[in-house]
């Protein structure tokens, strides 16, 4: 099944994937909603997942896929390459990554190595995998100050929006600095946003 919310994509899929001996194509979904209703209706062995999508993105259907009896192995297929994303997708139960450029080969070796249990992804994109999970997660509060720097706040506007002292927002950067393999708060913000990390609206 493919689940996609750009109709130009669903259907070059359909039409690519439906010319290749041995695989069947049984459906394509624009949205989260509508993948759970056919998945619930119709089992499928793999599923090529889009992760942004409008009302249940990728992360969350991957999330809410346990409740279906006979989950599908799940492929990323996504136009970006957030680290954060496809790292987020991986720790939710993603067994490959493809971009949405891959060639129509590419496509099939990773359905059928997927469906035997392996996993699949481009070099590149396996090493920042291992490399993101080397590092410590960002607790829900350093995502929060983190975002705020970002935004440009300094230390004492941070401390004054969140009730704490200076000398705790100070503490929270560090570790967040550490776990980000970065030397300081500027670092930090361009790291968070280059890896998706955090999202400027």
């Amino acid at each position: 099944m493919i689940v996609d919310d750009h109709p130009v994509v669903r259907a070059g899929l359909l039409t690519l994937l439906g010319r290749v001996p041995g695989l069947k194509v049984a459906g394509a979904a624009h949205c989260g909603e509508e993948a759970m209703s056919m998945l619930n209706a119709a089992p499928v062995d793999v599923l090529l997942l889009d992760l942004r999508m409008p009302g249940i993105n990728g992360i969350d259907l991957l999330g809410l896929l346990h409740r279906v009896d006979q989950a599908p192995a799940v492929i990323i297929l996504s136009s970006f390459e957030y680290e954060e994303e496809i790292y987020q997708a991986v720790k939710a139960g993603a067994r490959g990554y493809l971009s949405k450029n891959a060639a129509r080969k590419e496509i099939v070796e990773a359905i059928l190595t997927v469906n035997e249990g392996g996993k699949w992804f481009p070099r590149g994109i396996g090493e920042r995998i291992r490399e993101r999970e080397s590092r410590g997660t960002l607790s829900g509060r350093e995502l929060e100050i983190l975002e705020m720097v970002t935004k440009g706040l300094t230390n004492r506007e941070i401390a004054r929006v969140l009730a704490i002292s200076q000398y705790t927002v100070r503490n929270h950067i560090n570790h967040i600095s550490a776990k980000l393999n970065v030397s300081d708060r500027t670092e930090a913000a361009t790291v968070a946003i280059q890896q998706g990390i955090i999202r400027l609206e």
